[in-house]
């Protein structure tokens, strides 16, 4: 009784901490996630591959929820196995990725079915439970589950708005080696800015990701402190859009292929990792 998922990682269009609602776009990095179930019951024992020393919580969590889904927490326990390339805590969707990965491994371990909205609710239950996340994120596990472009209410877990994304733009992320979680932010600042965000999401709710993206990042750089210059000097080296993504440190830009190189060397100045890679309209599916 095993299970195999792969689902993809997303960045942040409107951060939802402000005000409940939030948008999110999918990026072609993955996180894998191999489930085995054991006879050992109620033991979960998780282990991330890439990131050892991780606290492996939210693989406990996803796993069990999915467990009690079924009634069958008292019938198994499971070895989880994830994998990955997308850094952790640095507001890149790594909770949101492994959630959707291993609940939907589990579900196939199990040999139950669930409609893909279910499997993203327990994803989110999952990750409220391991208190990685403080809306739940439900935004961002739809990006990284059904990839391209989503607008979603967080408080109700509702899908405003989605569609895939045409547009050919290359991603370029710019990531501190500094690991801040989530929940390390204050709830109140941010939430004093919730008039502004209110307005970069009618943007993202008419479809306008890119100047949403942007204005979100600008906003939230500020109240959280980061130096929003970051995401300035991208779009004087040729950006379409960029901005802090999540809670940070991470940003993320919006680049045309050839200017690529163009911001990914004004970055490369500054104390920080540069990935380039794509945009994402990739479903989580098993592998």
């Amino acid at each position: 009784m095993k299970g195999q998922a792969i689902a993809h990682g997303a960045i942040t269009v409107i951060n939802a901490i402000a005000t409940g609602k939030g948008s999110a776009m999918g990026i072609d990095l993955w996180t894998k996630a191999k489930v085995k179930l054991t006879d050992e019951i109620g033991v979960i024992k998780g282990r991330i591959l890439d990131d050892p020393e991780e606290s492996p919580i939210l693989i406990e969590k996803a796993v069990d929820v999915v467990l009690r889904r079924f009634n069958l927490n008292q019938k198994f326990g499971a070895k989880v196995e994830t994998e990955s390339n997308i850094p952790i805590a640095r507001g890149l969707k790594s909770s949101s990725t492994a959630a959707n990965a291993i609940t939907l491994a589990t579900v196939a371990a199990l040999d139950k079915r669930l409609d893909d909205v279910e499997i993203v609710k327990l994803g989110v239950e999952a990750a409220k439970e391991a208190k990685v996340t403080i809306t739940g994120a439900f935004d961002d596990a739809c990006a990284s589950y059904f990839g391209g472009f989503v607008v979603t209410d967080n408080f109700k877990f509702e899908i405003l708005k989605r569609s895939s994304i045409q547009r050919e733009l290359d991603v370029v992320l710019f990531v501190p080696a500094e690991k801040i979680p989530t929940t390390a932010h204050s709830i109140d600042k941010m939430r004093l800015m919730a008039p502004f965000v209110d307005k970069a999401f009618n943007l993202a709710m008419n479809g306008e990701y890119l100047e949403a993206l942007t204005i979100n990042g600008l906003i939230y750089s500020a109240v959280l402190g980061y130096d929003s210059n970051i995401a300035i000097d991208a779009l004087e080296a040729g950006a379409t859009a960029a901005g802090l993504s999540g809670t940070g440190p991470a940003f993320a830009a919006l680049v045309p292929h050839d200017k690529v190189d163009d911001v990914a060397n004004v970055w490369k100045e500054k104390d920080a990792d540069i990935i380039i890679t794509k945009i994402s309209n990739k479903k989580t599916v098993l592998e």
